[in-house]
């Protein structure tokens, strides 16, 4: 595809999505807007009937009031006509009367234990009744019966010996609604209750109920489909029914549908809605599908005393609203593919228009990419293209000044690589080369002399270089090297083709590519059987050197008692005398071959030793306080510095002593005059304890230094110089060092250097491992 397409295509998928977006804001803004109209003139339609149910009740309150003073009249009359004592009136009379006076009956309440009941009454179904349920209205004729007058009870009209309840559906016949008047004048043992009856409930409706304007605000907007009066006290509760309709509260006052239809109900949801309403005070609104019908349902709550007292639902048909949408989409979708076909015409004209450059460019990088490097731009214009061109150019010369020195280096590495290979092949150490998976990939003319296998035969095989015996530690140090550790060299067996061993030194190594994975790992191989041999033969040499050494050494040390015991000797056999002085002096020669012996013996025989962790303090301090009264005849003064924390190592004891009294002994010793011995000893942060011992004695003289070790070098006129050497030893053992620094006249410093506890812990579960 071109790019005077492509750019085309960009800029007529922008316009698109720019006007997909448009759309799509109007119509949620067009659909917010209509919802908002739509809910204003729903709060408007129930604002309206709102007001009109404030004006009913007061028209209600007015015939309520008419009625009641005709009851009052009526009641007057009628007691009048009738005997004080109920037992002397019939239900006969009771119908005649009623009749006369012009109300539809006539009852006779009177007490019976805690009840009040109807005793009389020219309606059958009225007799035995009983008024203890009926709330206010049985604590208003306990009052008549007592005072002769209503007192608490606020509904209803009052008068003298009279009451009259409010318009209420009867009780023995809930189809009518009645209005009652209950009279009671002291002189007689009941109560007159004349009531009018309504032809039927509808008759009642009409004059006391919003239904009319109701029916004319749906006349008037076909938009409106519902309104409903909610009574949010008894809505919902478990005796109502799908459609409003409610047994248990059936009563004016408690009725859940107080006016209008539910037709479109869905009860979870208006109960919820409607006690959201009453909660806040404020208009629920939503949209939602009854009937296969979509709807938007309002519920307004209406205040009275600045609280809500009743709800009134709006329904209202959201085709309505769908209609205008669609409308509007219908207007837009055309306006937009007209404005989409202009602008992918004009976008195909610009777009050409800034594409002419590039196709030029195109031509000439074409040009340079089949190798014509003597091309160049024509640069016309100081824009993008302009520069690009510009650079094009300055690419193009650069290009054939590249490719000349890349031939040349190309023939510079072929012949490296030639010569490298040459002294791979003709190199005496054995190499070859494995992919990650263990196969060879190459190897030189020396692995094939070394281990005996042809190229021909290994490459791209596992062949078996390692004994099995050695396959566990080979893993591991194949896994240490692919983990990025550098693996140094190491002297180990292989095995040849023919299955015997060779010992050699083994170089391996890894090779990464650009992101650093590894893609083979070379392995140099050198035979160390010859040289391994002679040092054997050099070693086994350098002992019986060293064996010669100490041997002369203890023939010169023992020599020289001997002689002087043998001259005593001589001496006595030719007195035939033994003098005390005498015998006094050998046997202190005797005692010093004892020594010299026995310091031997500690070199040549290796001692049974039991590793503790032990504190080196603890050790110090024991061996300070045996060395303590001859340091005092020497005038010798021991300084400690230890750190606070422990200093634990694993050590033999008793051996940490030996070497401990050896050196404090020399360090005495170097200081005839007296002096003081500084002993320091503290953790270093390496994980090893530093033991430092400095006396300021003679020193040892430069010529000595590098002898000190050796059995039989001192400065001491008696010493043997074992016990320096037998300290060193001992010290080895321990996995530790012992340096010596000393300067004529100054001093000797000895710094002994043991690994910590911890760390010797360590290396031994690792060795066990």
């Amino acid at each position: 595809m071109s790019i005077k397409t492509k750019l085309s295509m960009i800029l007529s998928i922008s316009v698109l999505f720019i006007l997909l977006l448009n759309i799509a804001l109007n119509y949620y803004t067009t659909q917010e807007n209509l919802q908002q109209d739509s809910e204003a003139k729903m709060v408007m339609a129930a604002t309206q009937i709102a007001i009109t149910v404030e004006q009913t009740a007061y028209s209600s309150g007015y015939v309520d009031g008419v009625f009641a003073d005709m009851l009052r009249v009526a009641s007057i009359n009628a007691a009048r006509s009738l005997d004080p004592d109920i037992r002397n009136v019939t239900n006969e009379e009771l119908v005649d009367l009623a009749a006369e006076l012009g109300v539809t009956h006539i009852s006779l309440l009177v007490k019976s234990g805690n009840d009040i009941i109807v005793a009389k009454s020219s309606a059958e179904e009225e007799i035995g009744l009983s008024t203890s349920d009926w709330g206010y209205w049985h604590t208003a004729f306990q009052e008549l019966f007592e005072h002769q007058q209503v007192l608490s009870v606020t509904q209803g009209q009052k008068g003298e010996s009279f009451w009259s309840g409010p318009f209420e559906f009867s009780t023995s016949n809930p189809e009518f609604i009645d209005k009652w008047g209950y009279y009671y004048d002291g002189k007689r043992n009941y109560i007159i209750d004349p009531y009018i009856r309504s032809s039927n409930i509808k008759d009642f409706v009409k004059v006391t109920s919003p239904d009319v304007v109701v029916e004319e605000t749906i006349k008037a907007n076909p938009r409106i489909l519902e309104v409903t009066g909610i009574n949010p006290d008894t809505f919902g509760n478990p005796s109502m029914r799908e459609d409003g309709s409610d047994e248990t509260h059936r009563k004016l006052k408690n009725r859940p549908i107080m006016f209008g239809t539910y037709q479109y109900g869905s009860l979870d949801q208006d109960v919820e809605a409607v006690n959201r309403a009453v909660a806040t005070g404020e208009n629920v609104v939503f949209v939602q599908t009854i009937q296969d019908k979509k709807v938007l349902k309002s519920f307004i709550p209406i205040s009275s005393d600045n609280r809500p007292t009743s709800v009134i639902s709006v329904v209202m048909d959201y085709e309505a609203i769908s209609s205008v949408m669609r409308e509007q989409m219908i207007s837009l979708v055309a306006i937009s593919l007209v404005l989409l076909e202009i602008v992918i015409f004009g976008s195909y004209i610009v777009a050409g228009y800034f594409t002419r450059p590039i196709q030029a460019i195109l031509g000439t990088v074409n040009d340079v990419a089949d190798g014509h490097f003597d091309r160049r731009l024509e640069v016309t214009s100081r824009d993008e293209l302009g520069q690009l061109a510009g650079r094009i150019n300055a690419m193009t010369r650069n290009l054939g000044h590249y490719t000349s020195q890349l031939k040349q280096m190309v023939d510079e590495n072929l012949s490296v690589k030639e010569y490298l290979e040459s002294v791979i092949n003709q190199t005496a150490d054995a190499i070859h080369t494995t992919d990650t998976d263990g196969r060879i990939i190459s190897v030189n003319k020396a692995f094939e002399q070394m281990y005996g296998w042809k190229a021909d035969e290994v490459i791209g095989m596992k062949p078996d270089l390692v004994p099995p015996e050695m396959e566990q530690e080979e893993a591991e140090r194949m896994q240490r090297l692919r983990s990025g550790e550098r693996l140094p060299l190491i002297e180990t067996v292989r095995m040849r083709k023919d299955g015997s061993q060779i010992e050699v030194s083994i170089s391996t190594s890894v090779v990464r590519d650009e992101h650093g994975d590894i893609t083979s790992i070379i392995s140099v191989s050198r035979d160390v059987t010859e040289r391994n041999r002679m040092e054997e033969l050099l070693r086994r040499s350098e002992k019986l050197t060293t064996v010669g050494q100490l041997a002369a050494g203890v023939a010169h040390e023992i020599r020289n008692p001997l002689t002087t015991l043998r001259g005593f000797l001589q001496l006595q056999q030719e007195t035939k005398k033994a003098n005390p002085d005498h015998i006094d002096l050998m046997l202190s020669e005797l005692d010093r071959i004892n020594l010299i012996v026995s310091e031997f013996l500690i070199l040549a025989k290796p001692q049974a030793v039991h590793f503790q962790q032990k504190d080196v303090r603890g050790i110090m301090r024991e061996v300070l306080s045996f060395l303590d009264t001859q340091a005092h005849l020497h005038g010798v003064q021991f300084r400690l510095d230890f750190a606070e924390e422990p200093a634990l190592v694993h050590c033999e004891e008793n051996q940490l002593k030996q070497v401990f009294i050896n050196l404090l002994k020399n360090a005495i010793e170097a200081m005839p005059k007296g002096g003081v011995v500084r002993i320091e000893m503290r953790p270093e942060p390496n994980e090893q304890v530093k033991i430092t011992i400095e006396d300021e004695g003679e020193g040892i003289p430069p010529e000595l230094m590098p002898h000190l070790g050796e059995p039989f070098i001192t400065n001491k006129e008696t010493g043997t110089g074992l016990g320096l050497m037998v300290s060193q030893r001992i010290i080895q053992g321990h996995q530790g060092t012992l340096e010596v620094e000393s300067e004529v006249g100054q001093g000797t410093k000895v710094v002994i250097v043991l690994p910590a506890a911890g760390s010797v812990a360590e290396e031994e579960e690792q060795k066990e491992s």
